[in-house]
């Protein structure tokens, strides 16, 4: 999909408009989008899953709270819950989402619990999956709870089985992303290369945490971007605030992909922070190399913990409110593609 065809423009749009939006990027955030502000960037995302914004939330383990989920939804992106706590913990967090947000579920298929897929299909609009091959047999049990499915993908390959096991959405993940990455190459090269084998809506996902990165991957094909880590600053997430002053003072290469917290989940990749990975090493014998997620409920040693992080970390500068990093991202990426239409404008295109 090119540019043309997803990017609505208000009819008062023009290099003022798009200056004023870069404006309002540029200074703190404070009203809030609105109820009744148009959306400007329409894809077969929005419409799919009835967002204001081409933007989902990822499924941060232990951190997808329903109090994120819910803020990421009414600020018009698709909020994410986690299965991976088994059944009777999700059900407790869906029993608090509000009927009609669009707010969906993530599993992790080596910790799969079937109940709670089903709980899932039945009460989400949307049930996704990630770290297996796609499994058709999974796809209909969620189109059978009456639910849209997707797949997280880390190659083209997985992408095309994603479709033929009958997804209805796909997410690409590139290596940047932080926590567990089934990327191996960049995103935009992935995006690109996905977007030419398969045609149902596709979410780039890996380092985007900016307007701009949101609007080079809408270029290059994406229909949406799943962001994770400026939402861990969010004031809704229950990350350990000592993990979000980490990512605060961190940039790309600061992080580094490893397979050191593979504590019941061996060879499996994911980026943290290098200096988590330094501070276990420091324990010696008495380190917990656990994959789980520093929430406010952890003890121990947070800077040892495992710190996910993906290389968009540099765009972690406070804690906000989920609706504001919202607000931020989608008026800088409008403000970039206006300035892309404009400039397409003038050279004849």
């Amino acid at each position: 999909m090119g540019w043309k065809e997803f990017l609505v423009v208000p009819a008062a749009a023009d290099r003022r408009e798009a200056l004023d939006l870069a404006e309002r990027v540029r200074r703190p955030i404070g009203a809030s989008l609105g109820k009744d502000r148009k959306v400007t960037i329409k894809t077969p995302f929005t419409e799919l899953l009835g967002c204001r914004h081409p933007m989902q939330q990822a499924g941060m383990g232990g951190l997808a709270s329903s109090d994120l989920a819910v803020a990421v939804a009414r600020a018009g992106g698709l909020g994410m819950l986690s299965g991976a706590g088994g059944a009777r913990a999700l059900a407790a967090q869906l029993d608090t989402v509000p009927a009609g947000l669009a707010v969906g579920v993530n599993f992790l298929v080596p910790f799969l619990d079937r109940p709670a897929v089903e709980d899932a299909a039945a009460r989400s609009p949307y049930v996704e999956f990630f770290w297996g091959s796609p499994d058709a047999g999974l796809v209909a049990s969620v189109h059978e709870g009456g639910a849209l499915a997707g797949w997280q993908v880390g190659s083209t390959e997985e992408a095309a089985a994603a479709a033929d096991a009958g997804c209805d959405l796909i997410v690409a993940q590139g290596i940047e992303a932080g926590g567990h990455v089934r990327g191996t190459v960049g995103l935009m090269a992935l995006v690109e290369e996905v977007r030419e084998s398969v045609e149902l809506p596709l979410v780039a996902a890996g380092g985007i945490g900016s307007g701009r990165a949101m609007a080079a991957a809408l270029v290059a094909g994406a229909d949406a971007v799943r962001i994770g880590t400026r939402f861990i600053a969010a004031t809704e997430c229950g990350a350990h605030h000592d993990y979000v002053d980490a990512l605060i003072r961190s940039g790309a290469d600061d992080t580094v992909l490893t397979t050191a917290f593979g504590l019941g989940w061996p060879d499996a990749p994911h980026r943290v922070l290098k200096s988590a990975v330094a501070a276990g090493q420091a324990r010696g014998e008495a380190q917990s190399w656990s994959p789980d997620w520093p929430s406010t409920d952890t003890v121990g040693p947070i800077e040892a913990k495992a710190l996910y992080a993906g290389q968009s970390v540099g765009s972690v500068r406070s804690r906000q409110a989920a609706a504001a990093i919202v607000e931020e991202i989608v008026l800088e990426a409008e403000a970039v593609l206006s300035r892309t239409r404009e400039w397409r404008q003038g050279r004849g295109h």
